[in-house]
């Protein structure tokens, strides 16, 4: 199995409904994103697919969010848009644009701050 990672960042702005904390209160983070995906096999040219597909299609994920409300987006709008929820609507997001490929998501990490991230995956 191979698997490809690629990172990129975003800002944007959320706060927590119903939350007994600080985070309650409208504030921003600069999020770094990081994508992992796999394949079991690479193609004609040797790779699991071009670093620069992937990266483009990521930042088509991350710019619905960069420097937005995040409780604004439909999305967030069922859930808190926490570090695990937003990996967790990446992850969905890019499932989709790389259906018509042999390469699935494995991971998404958010990471809000330098020292605290959130990861999904499926199983």
């Amino acid at each position: 199995m191979y698997e490809l990672d690629v990172e990129l960042e975003f800002s944007a702005a959320h706060h927590l409904r119903d939350y007994p904390g600080k985070c309650s209160r409208l504030h921003g983070h600069n999020y770094r994103v990081a994508v992992g995906v796999i394949a079991a096999e690479l193609d004609e040219y040797g790779m699991l697919i071009d670093f620069g597909r992937l990266k483009d299609l990521c930042r088509e994920v991350v710019a619905e969010l960069d420097h937005t409300l995040l409780n604004d987006h439909p999305f967030f709008q069922q859930c808190n848009p926490t570090s695990e929820n937003i990996a967790r609507y990446i992850f969905g997001e890019m499932g989709q644009r790389l259906a018509d490929t042999p390469v699935v998501v494995a991971s998404v990490r958010v990471w809000e701050s330098a020292s605290s991230s959130a990861t999904y995956t499926e199983d």
